[in-house]
């Protein structure tokens, strides 16, 4: 199912006496912000929830359910490459819509699970749908919306989907206690259902072109000739190729890579680090916690910081803010720990905005999925062997000083890197790939 051309509708700048129609692209960030919470929410963050109960009725190990999920993670890895090349040649529409219908059935599947087998092969599923519905494909239909809007778009589809563990773990929750985990996730799946199909298969359009509109809703096409309407044919692999010879595209990955490898890292282990250093129970759930909520404010700051300095000098800061947090750890004050999950925190979500934003301005949009997805690859290695890594470090010294170490150097990696990719001189990546 491709997106296919809708009749032109006027342009969000109207005759005299008539008021301006407001731009489509922010009724699909609307529509996106919604789905984007919802299929979080369900498909990633309820598990935390649900394992507990699986664990209790079906003797399943901690081991074994952690290892469904790192299916799940490992499957939307692999499928990354495909479904980001699929988007650019198609747009996101046929692929969110086919991906929501699908998630529902695998939510209901997995109400059904009884034995390790069907486990798995339901998580490869979501898995699956997962890189149909998550995060990438719905940054690949916001950057060829906007142009001079991009990050502010970016930011309203995440500081809304950033709720989304807050939303669905108590809901999930409650829904066990009032129904069992099997009747809770039916609940689930019905409420995905509802929340998800229709809005991605009614509201959602490739790119301004398809309705006569321009990015951001202007008067002209942008000044960078990736104008709207322009399909992706010729040229895709080519251009993505020449962006992976571009040195800037590796800092780039190298950037965010180990961004995502220290976020995660914190994420696990943050926890039993802040007991281990003589912090209550309380005071750690608590601290962990509040990364989250922080992680919202870090995004408004980024995007607000954006419109007197380039993305890549904010994230820059914010990346080196969590190095210097890192020390602030080391040691066993109170002050300390505070300290460190402050700053920490309000670069937690920075990676997640900086990322498509500076993509989108340093390629381009019309191979963006690809080369998002190429990056992904990174971004899911780092995912899967940092929080093994880091429990591994603990064991074998004994102590969580050496992890915090690492941290703090890769945190340090990928301010440094972030930094050379925003100044480096970047190879044209024309439909040639000359």
């Amino acid at each position: 199912m491709t997106d296919v051309a809708d009749p032109p509708v006027p342009t969000s700048v109207a005759g005299p006496g008539v008021r301006p129609r407001r731009f489509y692209g922010w009724r699909i960030v609307g529509a996106l912000a919604v789905t984007e919470t919802v299929s979080w929410g369900i498909l990633y963050y309820a598990f935390a929830v649900f394992q507990v109960p699986m664990r209790a009725e079906l003797g399943f190990s901690a081991a074994t359910m952690a290892g469904a999920f790192s299916v799940a993670v490992a499957v939307t890895g692999v499928v990354a490459v495909p479904v980001g090349r699929w988007l650019d040649r198609h747009g996101a529409r046929g692929l969110m819509t086919a991906g929501s219908i699908a998630a529902v059935g695998l939510v209901l599947a997995w109400s059904r699970v009884s034995n390790v087998a069907g486990l798995y092969a339901v998580f490869a599923g979501i898995g699956l749908v997962s890189a149909a519905v998550l995060y990438e494909p719905a940054f690949a239909v916001v950057v060829r919306w906007f142009a001079a809007g991009r990050s502010r778009a970016l930011l309203a589809v995440t500081v809304v989907a950033g709720f989304a563990s807050t939303i669905f773990l108590p809901v999930s929750h409650a829904l066990i206690d009032a129904l069992g985990w099997r009747q809770a996730l039916v609940v689930l799946a019905g409420v995905l259902a509802v929340t998800t199909v229709l809005p991605h298969a009614l509201v959602l359009r490739r790119d301004p072109g398809y309705l006569g509109l321009h990015p951001d809703g202007a008067d002209t096409p942008p000044a960078t000739g990736d104008g709207p309407g322009r399909a992706p044919e010729a040229g895709l692999r080519a251009t993505a190729a020449a962006a992976v010879r571009d040195r800037r595209f590796r800092w780039l990955t190298l950037a965010f890579a180990a961004n995502t490898l220290v976020v995660i890292v914190v994420a696990v282990h943050l926890y039993p680090f802040l007991v281990e250093r003589g912090h209550s129970a309380g005071f750690a759930a608590a601290a962990t916690g509040a990364l989250g909520a922080l992680s919202v404010t870090g995004r408004l700051a980024l995007t607000g910081a954006t419109s007197r300095w380039p993305v890549a000098t904010v994230t820059a800061a914010a990346f080196g803010l969590q190095a210097a947090a890192a020390l602030l750890a080391a040691g066993s004050t109170t002050a300390g720990a505070v300290g460190f999950v402050v700053l920490f925190g309000l670069g937690f979500g920075v990676g997640t905005i900086a990322r498509p934003a500076m993509l989108a301005d340093a390629y381009g949009v019309r191979d963006y999925a690809t080369l998002a997805a190429l990056v992904g690859i990174a971004l899911t290695a780092a995912k899967t062997a940092g929080p093994v890594a880091a429990g591994l470090a603990r064991t074998l010294t004994g102590s969580y000083t050496a992890v915090l170490l690492a941290v703090t150097a890769a945190a340090a990696l990928a301010a440094i890197a972030v930094a050379i990719a925003g100044s480096a001189p970047g190879r044209a990546t024309d439909p040639e790939g000359r």
